[in-house]
């Protein structure tokens, strides 16, 4: 279709529709995506000027901050009961996506359906569930989340809804942390919501400092527009 408009195909297989990843902030794919049907997403700086994407239909739908840290500024908080294991069924993962990632864009976007955008994360953990890039976590012996990481990036990860609010976070992303840095990952790299500022509060506890910040912009597109 053109070199900066890329298919993401995982995306395609849960909404249903064509999705598409625009590559460069430029009149001439954002004039594609609103005359071809399907739904794009395109990140830009929080600065650059936003005219193109209202003239051409898109809708604003998130923030990603990047909290990055190295094995020398990390803070761990330790607790007896609180463990990582990786050897944990898929099957007993996958109910802690539904109803959670209510910051993701997918579920921020109006025009899309809540439970897609949960199909979305089952199929993102299941991948790399597969790949051995899931720590489970445990309180006691029981399941309480899991991060889901790729080279140091922390990119998936939920708290079981009967964990929550309990301050237990910090130990468990200790834990998680202490394995990839033992495994030899030079730091460590996350994307959290703007909006979500529990978890900001919880990167910054153990000494993450914030980076990088992305504007997230989508639209779709239907055959009779």
């Amino acid at each position: 279709m053109h070199n900066h408009i890329s298919p993401t195909p995982w995306d395609t297989k849960v909404f249903g529709i064509p999705c598409f990843e625009i590559t460069a902030y430029a009149e001439e794919p954002l004039a594609i995506a609103a005359s071809v049907t399907g739904h794009y997403t395109i990140k830009v700086d929080p600065l650059a000027n936003k005219e193109l994407l209202q003239k051409y239909g898109f809708y604003y739908t998130d923030t990603l901050i990047e909290p990055v840290c190295r094995a020398d500024r990390f803070t761990p908080h330790q607790h007896a009961d609180c463990s990582v294991r990786t050897d944990t069924p898929l099957d007993e993962l996958l109910p802690m996506c539904d109803h959670t990632f209510l910051h993701g864009r997918f579920h921020r976007d109006f025009m899309l359906a809540g439970a897609a955008a949960d199909q979305r994360y089952r199929q993102w953990l299941s991948q790399m569930h597969c790949e051995n890039e899931v720590f489970a976590l445990y309180y006691n012996s029981n399941l309480a989340g899991f991060i889901a990481h790729h080279q140091g990036n922390l990119l998936l990860h939920a708290i079981a809804r009967e964990y929550r609010g309990q301050g237990l976070a910090k130990y468990f992303w200790s834990n998680v942390c202490d394995h990839l840095f033992l495994s030899g990952a030079s730091e460590i790299r996350s994307s959290v919501s703007a909006a979500n500022l529990a978890v900001l509060n919880l990167y910054a506890s153990l000494g993450f400092r914030f980076c990088h910040a992305t504007d997230i912009y989508h639209r779709l597109t239907r055959s009779s527009d």
